[in-house]
């Protein structure tokens, strides 16, 4: 079992590894993935509150019709584990 900081540290990867730094992805997703990012790595926040602060950027970007269908896939499956985030 991961603790929370353990998780947050997972997603962040995944963002990185698989969002940000596909050039594939247009600009304005990889540029909220990386406001995601930040998100969850402010240290001010309670984890919960860092998780939903994510959530509400990718949720925003998540329908955007110029999304390949790969990142969609990876942004919904960041989004279910952000929701497990407590």
């Amino acid at each position: 079992m991961f603790s929370t900081e353990e998780r947050i540290a997972q997603i962040v990867q995944v963002l990185k590894e698989q969002v940000v730094q596909d050039t594939v992805v247009p600009r304005n997703i990889r540029r909220a993935a990386e406001q995601a990012i930040e998100a969850l790595l402010d240290k001010n926040k309670e984890p919960a509150v860092r998780a939903a602060d994510a959530i509400v950027i990718l949720e925003e970007i998540s329908e955007d019709p110029n999304m390949p269908m790969h990142t969609r896939t990876i942004i919904w499956e960041v989004l279910g584990a952000l929701e497990q985030v407590q």
